[in-house]
């Protein structure tokens, strides 16, 4: 608005100046010669004023379509600005309704802590009264403490003494210990050699009724089947082996016999698979015998058992006419 007042004003004083130019020259004409002379100056062209005079109507109709421009730019802020006071109004209506609510709510609560800061002051107090007592009981029981303490090495350097003569018990005890210790295991070593000392059995051919076995054409192993006795059970009638538990002397006989005929009667005592020795007889008619003993030294494992010579034979009923026994002289 303000350009438009000045180039109006501007346009008014062009006008106007053109007016009183063209005034002045005609009365310049009329008073004298030197005046005339003056008149034949140049002076300005209407045809200039009318070209000035077009450029300012054309910068007026500028400034007429920016002043439109910008009344409607004006008028679109003022809605803008009318729709933002109006959520500005409603914003702030908002804020002050949850002002108003928290305001109620903090006075709520306040009137809530009151009470809680009442109990914490009463608590405090309370809490002071206990620290007291607390610090006194402290105080005695460090006094209690103390006197304990005194206590305990008045006590600990009377132990002293005793813990020695304890040392020395036990030093002692210690020694009565191992002593019984090879004591008790001489006894068990003494118990074991008598159990096992004490071997011996004695077994015949047939556990009942009466058989005649053999001939064979190789060396067959005898199973003596009826055992008469069998301390330490180192004899198994179910084989026909002696098993020797402990090294030592074993003294091992047996008997055979059988009816006479053409072939004899004979049996071998081997030991381990080698044969020791034999018992031999042959008779065309009777009933004839034979039988032979041996000692041996035996380690523990050692197996001792008899075999019926290869083209013999023996005959038994219940008679036990063949038999077969061992036992331990004495342990090595």
């Amino acid at each position: 608005m303000e350009s438009v007042s000045v180039w109006c004003a501007l346009l008014l004083c062009c006008l106007s100046g053109a007016e009183l130019v063209h005034s002045e020259t005609s009365a310049q004409r009329q008073s004298s010669p030197e005046s005339v002379k003056a008149s034949e100056q140049p002076q300005p062209c209407p045809s200039d004023l009318h070209a000035v005079l077009r450029e300012m109507s054309a910068a007026l109709a500028e400034q007429r379509v920016r002043i439109q421009q910008l009344q409607a730019h004006n008028q679109v802020q003022e809605a803008k600005l009318t729709e933002l006071q109006k959520q500005t109004s409603e914003q702030l209506k908002e804020l002050q309704k949850q002002t108003s609510e928290q305001l109620k709510e903090l006075q709520k609560q306040t009137s809530e802590v009151l009470p809680i800061k009442e109990q914490l002051t009463v608590q405090d107090s309370k809490l002071t009264e206990l620290q007291k007592q607390t610090s006194e009981q402290l105080k005695e029981l460090q006094k209690q403490t103390s006197e304990q303490l005194q206590e305990l090495q008045k006590q600990t350097s009377e132990v002293l003494p005793i813990k020695e003569q304890l040392r020395g018990q036990a030093t002692e005890l210690n020694s009565v210990k191992a002593r019984t210790n090879e004591t008790e295991n001489q006894v068990a070593s003494l118990k074991r050699e008598r159990e096992v000392g004490q071997v011996a059995f004695s077994a015949s051919l047939l556990a009942s009724g009466e058989k005649t076995l053999g001939p064979f054409n190789t060396h067959t192993n005898l199973v003596f089947r009826y055992v008469f006795s069998n301390i330490g059970n180192a004899y198994n009638p179910n084989t026909g082996f002696f098993i020797a538990p402990v090294r030592g002397a074993y003294h091992f006989e047996f008997y055979i016999g059988a009816h006479g005929a053409s072939e004899a009667s004979g049996a071998t005592l081997v030991k381990n698979g080698e044969h020791i020795f034999v018992a031999y007889e042959h008779q065309s008619n009777g009933f004839g015998s034979s039988s032979n003993g041996a000692t041996l030294l035996l380690e523990p494992g050692d197996v001792v058992f008899l075999r019926l010579w290869s083209g013999t034979r023996i005959y038994d009923n219940e008679n036990r006419h063949n038999t077969f026994s061992g036992h331990l002289l004495f342990s090595m």
